[in-house]
């Protein structure tokens, strides 16, 4: 996705509807990773079924009136479009799962921006698929398939579908899954901020954009006073994997598991919060928009007195809302690039 509200990439998308290369099926296509946006509503699409995890993007395309899903369902479709990402093993599972969807004669359409790797995804479509048609505007690349029996290699297809499978990382100290963030490592900002969190967090806290876990798991083991922790995280696919990882501390402290665009604020009041705020959205463009959200967002949520500690890169302009938010802030350290920053809520 490039700038809000123009997405090159789903543009592309829809060029062979519009030149007339791909006529829309009468029962309808499935849209894996979908994206809202006016080509979904320049013409009729009956029967479109969308398939987004990430809750921004699913709340999008349900305020648009479309049909969507967190996860595919169990029909096959004559047309499976989708959008792929740029890590290369979660988008080759997901090429696999587009064609694993289709009936007998089906096509599998994908667009992805010449700067996001659409050669090497073009490349792998092909190597499932066969030869494919291409067409290339907006500094993007469309290619679909012809209509298909299944793959053209179907051993390879069965690898590729496993390449996004949830798996142990680090020893197997956590489970993850490719294109997550720092899916197979322990992010450096998050492992700042644990080196620094006090041991006297206590009562009920929050962790927003959890992720696979880990932040969540070191308040946990950190603090013994804490008795209930609730995860904040906009991808499914990485919730599931955080409900896994912070099932050793279910017996000590109530968990709760939010599938939740924290930009829209939080339902209930918290003693403390813990974040590294995402600075991306989907694109790699920065987003400092989405942290001082964060920020706002936890500000709200906090009761009077109640503690954020914040982690983020140093050039992030964060400083103007967390003095505007907060009664007292302060930045405990900077190293590595990251500053670590405590803000307490007023009393009054």
């Amino acid at each position: 996705m490039t700038l809000e509200g123009h997405d090159s990439a789903l543009e592309t998308l829809w060029l062979p509807f519009a030149s007339g290369a791909l006529s829309w099926p009468d029962d309808g296509a499935l849209f894996l990773r979908a994206r809202d946006g006016w080509p979904l509503h320049r013409q009729p699409v009956p029967g479109l079924v969308c398939v987004q995890g990430f809750k921004p993007e699913y709340d999008r395309l349900q305020r648009s009136g479309l049909q969507v899903d967190a996860a595919g369902g169990d029909r096959f479709y004559s047309l499976v479009l989708l959008l792929p990402p740029r890590q290369r093993d979660e988008a080759r599972a997901l090429f696999a799962e587009a064609v694993a969807c289709l009936q007998p004669g089906g096509i599998v359409i994908a667009s992805m921006a010449n700067d996001e790797g659409a050669k090497s995804g073009e490349a792998d479509l092909a190597r499932l698929a066969g030869p494919l048609h291409t067409l290339s505007k907006n500094k993007c690349r469309v290619f679909w398939t012809s209509p298909l029996q299944g793959p053209v290699d179907a051993d390879l297809a069965a690898q590729w579908r496993e390449l996004d499978a949830p798996r142990p990382i680090l020893d197997g100290r956590y489970t993850s899954r490719p294109g997550l963030f720092a899916w197979d490592r322990i992010d450096a900002a998050s492992a700042l901020l644990a080196q620094h969190l006090p041991h006297d967090l206590a009562g009920t806290g929050a962790d927003l954009g959890a992720g696979y876990g880990y932040l969540a798991a070191e308040v946990l083991a950190r603090c013994a006073r804490v008795t209930a922790l609730d995860l904040y995280e906009a991808e499914a696919r990485a919730l599931e994997l955080a409900r896994i990882n912070l099932a050793p501390f279910a017996a000590r402290a109530a968990l709760g598991f939010h599938w939740h665009d924290v930009t829209s604020g939080l339902p209930q009041r918290y003693d403390f919060i813990v974040s590294n705020p995402p600075f991306h959205a989907q694109g790699r463009a920065d987003r400092p928009d989405i942290g001082r959200r964060f920020i706002a967002a936890a500000a709200e949520a906090l009761q009077p007195g109640g503690r954020l500690w914040l982690v983020a890169n140093c050039h992030l302009p964060y400083e103007a809302v967390l003095d505007a938010r907060f009664g007292t802030v302060r930045t405990v350290t900077q190293q590595g690039g990251f500053k670590v920053v405590e803000a307490v809520k007023a009393r009054r």
